[in-house]
This record gives structure tokens, C-alpha cells and sequence, in this order.
């Protein structure tokens, strides 16, 4: 039984879009949480088998909240979402433990092709 992605995004409707592309492409949503701090306690609560999260947010930013979830799992999926131009980022995300990253604005394909990949 899959236990679902947890979405982290500070933004709502990011998340809802997020959300949307993934139910309607059949993958069951778990959760959501709009900081790194709310994302490593709903890790811990929810165990995702993937968790989609944004780089930039409040109290925690998304690379924090990675090295947090990777104490708890080592092997925690995790796919970081950034804005354009956040290339040093993103390289700090996969070098924290990321196994991928999709930017914004999201293409639908793109994020369904990164979720298969890294749940495959």
C-alpha cells in the first residue's frame, strides 16, 4: 500500500496545483505542509513514500527541511520544486539529498515524469 507524497509549499494554491496534476494522473496524495518545519513533522507522522518540496519558505527553508527528513529516513524520496534561476539552490538540494527538482511554473508532464522516476 502506498502511503502517498506529502506536498510542501509555503503557497496554497502551489500546492493545489501540485495536488491536482498528481490525483488526476492517479497518485494519492497524503498530505500537505507549508513550511519545512510542518514538513518534517508531517514526515514523521504520514511516512510518504515521496515528498514534492519548495526551496524557499519560512521557518525552514526546503533544503533544511531535506537534511531533517534524511536523519529520520536515509532513504526518503524527495523532489525539490524552485523558481527559475535557482540553480546554486538546487544543487545544495541534491547535495542534501533531493533525488530531483521540477520548476515553476510547473509543467504537468514534467512533475509526473519526475515523481515516475523516482518512485520507479
Amino acid at each position: 500500500m502506498s502511503n502517498g507524497i506529502l506536498i510542501v509549499d509555503d503557497a496554497s494554491f502551489m500546492r493545489m496545483m501540485i495536488k491536482d496534476i498528481l490525483t488526476k494522473n492517479g497518485f494519492n496524495v497524503a498530505g500537505e505542509a507549508e513550511n519545512g518545519v510542518k514538513a518534517v513533522e508531517k514526515y514523521k507522522e504520514l511516512h510518504p513514500e515521496l515528498v514534492i518540496m519548495d526551496i524557499t519558505m519560512p521557518e525552514m527553508d526546503g533544503i533544511q527541511a531535506v537534511r531533517e527528513i534524511k536523519k529520520i529516513n536515509n532513504d526518503a524520496k524527495i523532489i525539490m520544486c524552485s523558481a527559475m534561476g535557482q540553480q546554486a539552490m538546487v544543487i545544495e538540494a541534491i547535495q542534501a539529498g533531493a533525488k530531483d527538482f521540477i520548476v515553476k511554473p510547473f509543467q504537468a508532464d514534467r512533475v509526473v515524469e519526475a515523481v515516475k522516476k523516482v518512485l520507479s
